[in-house]
């Protein structure tokens, strides 16, 4: 385990000296590694650090506004590319592709972003494990493999690169951050796009938050799992009132990890399983049937693509 605060010094000193005085733009998003950059940043170049949330119209619900609540004294700048985000994914069912496909456009707004505050470099919280994953060719993660090779910044700063997911929450703790940010979920860069298997639409995307929100309801305070979430598998048939209907199949997923390297399916009883079934088929109407995946990593990912 690193030593929090040797780490917290050279992340400092480090950001220090790679920006040379210079603006930077952060990917704030909210979750706990971009949450640590922005800390480390703020103490290291103070008003030089220009804090960037992108609406990418693929997030949690209530995101939004929780960013600009818990984000308040950072006066982040946000951005709706919703638009961007939905017309760039249309008609793309290849999960490497949709990778892609979001981290260029989340670089061509940083890009864009930090011309009109005149910033030179981008800093994001990649860690370790993305690294590992995309170089190995699990999956492409945005902000590594998925970013596009021409970028406009003199440089990227990643000072948390070398670090585990339990190692940033421990860094989170030495830096002050409650605990509703340094023991907040992961939750994918590319968003709920990556938990809608083939194309994605804002139909979709609107019933897989709805059904996601229902499952961090029931799931998280009870259980505390390292992740849950829900995702929108495919069209099945069903049955509502006297009709047979085509709905939604919903997956819950909910795990155990030390550091997302591997991961063990948390043991839901089977009667709340039925109860969150129950909540999501009724609340959302275009959702015919909910299953629970049980599957650990290896041989399956956390996340569905």
């Amino acid at each position: 385990m690193v030593k929090t605060d040797v780490f917290i010094e050279k992340a400092i000193n480090e950001i220090q000296e790679r920006a040379k005085g210079k603006k930077v733009v952060i990917a704030l998003s909210g979750g706990v590694d971009s949450s640590v950059c922005a800390v480390l940043a703020k103490r290291a170049i103070g008003v030089n650090l220009v804090p960037i949330y992108v609406d990418t119209g693929l997030m949690r619900k209530g995101e939004t506004e929780r960013i600009k609540t818990v984000f308040h004294d950072f006066h982040p700048i946000i951005v709706d590319g919703s638009h961007e985000f939905f017309t760039a994914l249309s008609g793309i069912t290849d999960p490497e592709k949709k990778r892609m496909v979001i981290g260029e456009i989340f670089i061509r707004i940083f890009e864009r972003e930090a011309k009109k505050s005149k910033a030179e470099f981008l800093l994001q919280g990649t860690i370790y494990p993305d690294r590992i994953e995309s170089e190995g060719g699990i999956k492409s993660h945005h902000n590594v493999g998925g970013m596009p090779i021409d970028i406009d910044f003199k440089g990227i700063i990643e000072p948390i690169q070398d670090l585990y997911k339990d190692e940033v929450r421990e860094v989170a703790r030495t830096l002050g951050l409650p605990p509703e940010i340094s023991d907040r979920m992961p939750f994918p860069g590319p968003g709920l796009a990556v938990r809608v298997l083939g194309d994605v639409t804002e139909e979709k995307i609107r019933i897989v938050r709805e059904a996601n929100h229902i499952a961090e309801e029931e799931l998280i305070n009870q259980y505390n799992p390292w992740q849950c979430f829900a995702a929108l598998l495919g069209l099945g048939t069903g049955v509502k009132g006297d009709n047979r209907i085509h709905g939604w199949i919903v997956a819950l997923r909910a795990v155990n990890s030390r550091d997302g390297m591997t991961a063990d399916p948390v043991p839901v009883p089977f009667d709340h399983l039925c109860k969150i079934g129950q909540r999501i088929t009724s609340e959302i109407p275009e959702v015919s049937r909910v299953v629970y995946d049980i599957s650990p990593k290896p041989p399956a990912t956390i996340e569905y693509e």
